[in-house]
């Protein structure tokens, strides 16, 4: 049963501590943005371990569970937005309207974002970088949910977007990251055609992280990275459409070096 799995050393609690500790001093604030769909074993696993005093809002996004997530979420005290269009992007623009942070962290329940990391995100961001990337390549992180072709392909796409746009990324994919909540405007990533043309080509929805990081780095935007392991999967279905998403970040890599300055 999945509700019965064992946690991964990395998201096991420690000792209890109190349930609101004084908020860090810093010069930011902070959304954390929780984007779900059926996630309900994982958001009761992690979100717990997340403290409320890290950051300033904390925002799940569904994207229309039917298993209890949105429910378990209002009752648990956080701010919950459903979604009326399906896909991560176009969940995305409606959220945006809800978000108060000048910083956004985008953040996976599911076990895969760790939450300690978080505080080091918020910290190092603080510090003046226009985004902060939590990277399951730099070492010493390494990512336990990855098998031979995801490994592949995360190391073809980074690879990729350093040598056409610039980047000295180790990651350049993953969604747990931290970045300044205006580059989603100064970057184009709210406009839909940049994505239109891949989604109808690959029958597909995309995120805009990847698009982000190579924005970023033809920019020449004040990017860091620092490790972020990424323990397996704690329940829920994995959603990866490996074949169709890949195809279609790779045409927004290409046509980004043809055609966006």
């Amino acid at each position: 049963m999945l509700g019965t799995q064992p946690l991964p050393p990395a998201l096991r609690p420690g000792p209890a501590c109190p349930p609101q500790a004084p908020r860090p001093a810093r010069r930011c604030t902070v959304t954390l943005l929780v984007p779900v769909l059926n996630e309900i074993v994982g958001m009761k696993a992690v979100m717990p371990l997340v403290r409320r005093e890290w950051v300033d809002q904390i925002l799940v996004l569904d994207g229309r569970s039917t298993d209890g997530t949105a429910e378990w979420a209002r009752e648990n005290g956080y701010e919950v937005h459903v979604q009326t269009r399906p896909g991560i992007r176009q969940g995305y623009m409606e959220v945006l309207p809800h978000v108060r942070g000048d910083v956004l962290v985008t953040f996976s329940p599911d076990g895969n974002s760790v939450p300690e990391v978080l505080p080091q995100l918020v910290a190092k961001i603080d510090e003046g970088y226009d985004m902060v990337i939590a990277s399951r390549y730099k070492p010493p992180a390494r990512s336990a949910d990855d098998d031979l072709v995801t490994a592949f392909g995360n190391w073809l796409f980074t690879r990729t977007v350093n040598l056409l746009h610039g980047g000295r990324y180790t990651d350049a994919m993953v969604i747990y990251r931290a970045y300044r909540t205006n580059l989603i405007r100064d970057l184009e990533l709210d406009q839909d055609r940049w994505y239109w043309t891949p989604e109808t080509l690959f029958r597909c929805r995309l995120s805009w992280e990847p698009l982000l990081s190579a924005r970023a780095a033809r920019r020449n935007l004040k990017v860091a990275e620092i490790p972020g392991d990424e323990p397996p999967r704690v329940g829920g279905e994995r959603k990866l459409q490996v074949l169709r998403w890949g195809a279609s970040y790779y045409f927004q890599f290409l046509r980004d070096w043809v055609l966006w300055r």
